[in-house]
């Protein structure tokens, strides 16, 4: 294959996987605005109020979680620092809040996107959702049994604070959207490349170990890595086109979105928890370790149930 076709094969599958992704993205986006112009998210937030009490957090932060999982974590960013105007929290807090946000966030995209893939939305709502309560619950316990991060966060990170009338949303959307095909296009050249260097045989045989305790095939490591370090809906995106092409098994989908669902966009997310005053250690570290025992659990359930099972009730 020439380098030219070779060119055009990867910007045909840069534009196939975006337009997939979009398909996905633009009419959520367009849902979520309605529910926030409506108010929903609110209402949403203020019934989460009497749950935040059950991992030692204030009720005011259910807005702030209801808005991430919604919308994402930007958005939850803002609310966070609306509430901090005028109320002081401790680090163990905001970084018990950061943890949650951090595995649950983004839903009606992501969920959408795994679902997509292969998984069943009712599954990823129950993995994210369930295990974001969880190890808030755990991180409670501890910060409160051993007294830790009890000193009063500081906000290292103010937010620009507007009121965009719907043209400039819409504009801001087209904007977001023309950076996803860039990023898409990059990481396809760059998959490309590293395919044809050897490098990403080399990067698979150094990771192998690690990625074989968690479930994930060799197949499965580009993209998971990808989703990882950057994001699920680039990870995601790319599932989807594998998916379809049939390079990934239904398990190695299942797996590799279940890990990246939990533990995903660890550099970018993880620096804007850390720019609202969460503890690194707490929000990276924990969350990790805790990913590893979910997934340790999560490939011994599916090694157990049958294969109908899994085929009807996790994955389409």
């Amino acid at each position: 294959m020439s380098l030219s076709s070779e060119t055009k094969k990867v910007l045909f599958d840069a534009c196939k996987t975006s337009f997939t992704l979009f398909k996905i993205i633009i009419p959520v986006s367009i849902i979520v605005k309605i529910f926030s112009e409506l108010g929903l998210i609110k209402i949403i937030g203020d019934g989460l109020s009497p749950v935040m009490g059950i991992v030692g957090l204030p009720g005011d932060f259910g807005i702030v979680w209801a808005t991430t999982m919604i919308t994402n974590i930007y958005g939850g960013m803002i609310a966070f620092f609306h509430l901090s105007l005028s109320n002081t929290y401790t680090v163990a807090q905001v970084t018990i809040l950061s943890t949650m946000m951090l595995i649950a966030h983004t839903l009606p995209v992501e969920v959408r996107i795994a679902q997509k893939a292969g998984v069943r939305a009712w599954f990823t709502i129950l993995l994210r959702i369930g295990c974001a309560f969880i190890i808030g619950i755990i991180l409670s316990f501890i910060f409160t049994k051993f007294n830790m991060l009890q000193d009063v966060n500081n906000l290292l990170w103010q937010p620009r604070i507007t009121n965009p009338t719907l043209i400039q949303w819409i504009i801001d959307q087209l904007r977001n959207y023309a950076m996803i095909f860039l990023i898409i296009l990059g990481l396809m050249s760059l998959i490309y490349i590293l395919k044809k260097t050897g490098a990403m045989q080399k990067l698979i045989n150094l990771m192998k170990p690690g990625l074989r305790l968690l479930g994930i095939s060799k197949n499965a490591a580009p993209v998971t890595i990808i989703g990882m370090t950057l994001g699920l809906s680039y990870g995601g995106g790319l599932i989807i086109k594998e998916a379809k092409e049939k390079m990934l098994s239904k398990k190695d989908v299942f797996l590799s979105l279940s890990l990246m669902g939990l533990s995903h966009s660890l550099i970018e997310d993880t620096l804007l928890m850390v720019a609202i005053g969460a503890n690194l250690i707490g929000i990276l570290g924990a969350r990790i370790i805790f990913t590893i025992i979910v997934m340790f659990f999560l490939i011994k359930f599916i090694k157990h149930i049958s294969k109908k099972s899994f085929k009807r009730f996790l994955v389409r």
